[in-house]
């Protein structure tokens, strides 16, 4: 009894004061949506589609390196050498370029990144509510998923060479770190920003989208850091076998938090954009339901094939303290 009236309490705190709503609203539409199974399916589609690009690295790389031991040791000695697969044969030489491996690596990676973004846009269009039949068609979302293959694609290997010029500046300054840190967070937000803009199917406003790419461009700076610990201090020291077990497990650890945070990201914009807060504890007896409540309902009854919430949008409706009132209000009419 004590543990109800304390979580009543809460609830009505957090439907008052938005730094304790707002992020208890985002968890509670993250759980809504299945956050966690909808974020394991653009997992495995993106750890599967690892394996073609693979292909594709150990071939250029094999081009590449062709004749140039002192460079092959320098690779080999680098996070490339504590890859899986990779990693062995750049140790010890034995990269070779193949024409036909280079083909049929990029024919499979293309194919399979083309996936990863389909599903990508599919999760984003459920989270946002969008209906069945305003979301792209079989040609329309495959030309999605291409588009945001070349332009995320070209735009990742951009962040990706900022963050190596933090290690191989002239000394390691700390002014060069920092200035390499801030470069690849601010090319990461833009990504990002880019990424949610093409990913949602709805008339949403640029400015609506910025503090989720925010989130998701540091969230991802701070697994880059722990990756590359993770790699350095274990993956590196353990033996040849359990080194290619760790760098599997590791891998597939990293990809899968990274979707999880960006699915978190993509939630808040949507929190944020469609008014989704305050909303009411699950577990706080007696508590009315508030706006939010009412507008995450519509949002998951749209998504299945129900009315669209567009005018949420356009004509976002007033929320924090209000919400509470007007759900007593509702309740007092019932009653």
């Amino acid at each position: 009894m004590r543990f109800g009236h304390v979580l009543s309490w809460f609830d009505r705190r957090q439907r008052s004061r938005s730094v304790l709503g707002f992020p208890l609203a985002v968890w509670l539409k993250y759980s809504e949506d299945q956050g966690r199974y909808l974020g394991a399916i653009v997992t495995y589609y993106a750890f599967f589609s690892l394996f073609p690009l693979l292909l594709v690295a150990a071939t250029v790389l094999g081009f590449v390196l062709r004749g140039d031991p002192s460079l092959q040791r320098s690779v080999g000695r680098s996070v490339l050498g504590t890859f899986p697969i990779v990693g062995h044969d750049l140790r010890v030489h034995a990269l070779t370029g193949n024409g036909v491996a280079l083909g049929v690596g990029l024919t499979l990676a293309l194919w399979a990144g083309n996936r990863v973004f389909i599903a990508a846009g599919s999760v984003m269009d459920h989270i946002w509510g969008i209906p069945p039949r305003r979301q792209p068609g079989f040609v329309g979302a495959r030309l999605r998923a291409l588009l945001l293959g070349v332009v995320l694609g070209s735009g990742a290997v951009g962040t990706s060479a900022l963050n190596a010029f933090g290690t191989v500046g002239p000394g390691h300054g700390l002014l060069w770190r920092i200035g390499s840190f801030a470069l690849s967070t601010a090319a990461n937000i833009a990504l990002f920003w880019l990424a949610f803009r093409l990913l949602t199917a709805d008339q949403v406003s640029w400015r609506q989208l910025r503090g989720g790419a925010v989130l998701a461009a540091l969230a991802w700076e701070l697994l880059l850091a722990g990756g590359s610990l993770y790699v350095h201090h274990v993956v590196a020291a353990a033996s040849n076998t359990y080194g290619t077990f760790a760098g599997v497990i590791g891998l597939l650890s990293f990809i899968y938090l990274s979707v999880q945070t960006t699915l978190l990201a993509a939630e808040t914009n949507v929190v944020a954009t469609r008014r989704l807060w305050p909303r009411s504890l699950p577990f706080a007896d007696g508590g009315p339901t508030t706006d939010g409540d009412r507008s995450a309902l519509e949002l998951r009854e749209a998504a299945v094939g129900g009315a669209s919430p567009a005018s949420a949008v356009a004509n976002p409706q007033p929320s924090s303290r209000g919400a509470g009132r007007t759900g007593e209000r509702d309740e007092a009419g019932r009653t």
